[in-house]
């Protein structure tokens, strides 16, 4: 008899272990398994998959790194554009990123009589076309959707993006790829000369 109730309990432990095991990670089964079920590959940024089958603000509003540039490109009037069909290369500015601007500038931008600035600013870290990371080249220079001309630098193994005002920013994620064009996040808001 207590053999047939330790087999039984190895038995059940053995169950709630596999059960346990399915279970737990489910959330990150279900991120997985969406991409997998799409057949697509997809980058994480912000903690969110950014599928290469939607647009640059169906996937930008899904990352939490990123809820500083949707409220700004919401606030300037740009989500129309970036939901067209491009291809656009957007240098993604983070959260972070916005936070190394001189306190209260953003909250600033955002307000309605500074409209321009802040769509200057956001066209800026935008250049037509679709850019990989592979073909921004050491020299390179891109001009912007605002006009003005960012360089591309390339120093051990990092890319960074020289604005206007000698200001650099460096690639963090390159390549995130989207049906209207490609995302590159970047560490520091860019800046035009004017």
């Amino acid at each position: 008899m207590s053999k047939r109730i330790a087999l039984l309990s190895v038995a059940a432990l053995g169950a709630l272990t596999l059960t346990a095991a399915i279970v737990a990670p489910a959330g990150v089964q279900a991120k997985m398994m969406k991409s997998e079920w799409s057949g697509e590959k997809t980058v994480m940024v912000g903690g969110a998959a950014m599928f290469p089958s939607k647009n640059i603000i169906q996937n930008a509003v899904n990352s939490r790194d990123h809820t500083t540039l949707v409220a700004a490109v919401k606030a300037a009037g740009l989500v129309g554009t970036l939901e067209g069909k491009g291809p656009f290369t957007v240098f993604a500015p983070t959260n972070a990123a916005f936070g190394k601007l001189p306190a209260g500038t953003v909250d600033t931008l955002v307000q309605p009589e500074n409209k321009p600035t802040l769509t200057k600013i956001l066209t800026y870290h935008v250049v037509p076309g679709r850019l990989a990371a592979s073909s921004l080249t050491e020299g390179k220079k891109l001009t912007t959707v605002e006009g003005e001309e960012l360089t591309v630098r390339k120093s051990g193994g990092k890319v960074t993006i020289v604005d206007a005002k000698g200001g650099s920013s460096t690639i963090t994620i390159s390549n995130v790829n989207q049906s209207n064009g490609v995302i590159h996040v970047i560490d520091t808001v860019l800046m035009p000369a004017s």
